[in-house]
């Protein structure tokens, strides 16, 4: 069995360290992503909410608990749709940091990233909130 040259061992650590930090940044894409499904989840589930209430508003002038709750839930969900558009902000900085390493690195075809990497659209608020 013939001994790795000094050379050899170098290029293999080199490859090595490579996999890692892309494999670091990959992952930290894919967490971000993550995060942004779980809080749309949440703002879905208090749009829900929301619509509900609306429901039981229908018609009736006197209800001025419901007319306070629907408020709430609304404003609620517009600080809901802020935090999730700094995840937003935060998704895509680490997209372009992926995208950069990737360059950085040699490897030049990014449309598999963006087909790996999902990141779905920014949220606008609801008016009214």
């Amino acid at each position: 069995m013939q001994e790795k040259t000094f050379d050899e061992i170098l290029k293999e650590e080199f490859l090595r360290e490579r996999a890692v930090v892309l494999g670091r940044t990959g992952e930290s894409v894919a967490k971000a992503v993550v995060k942004l499904q779980r809080m749309a989840q949440v703002i879905e589930e208090n749009q829900q909410h929301m619509r509900s209430i609306e429901n039981r508003l229908c018609g009736k002038d006197d209800h001025n608990d419901l007319k306070k709750a629907k408020e709430k839930a609304l404003k609620d969900i517009n600080n809901l749709i802020i935090q999730y558009n700094r995840l937003w902000d935060h998704a895509q900085m680490r997209y372009y940091y992926l995208i950069v390493t990737r360059e950085a690195m040699g490897l030049r075809s990014q449309h598999r990233m963006e087909e790996f990497y999902r990141i779905p659209p920014k949220k606008k608020q609801l008016p009214g909130g």
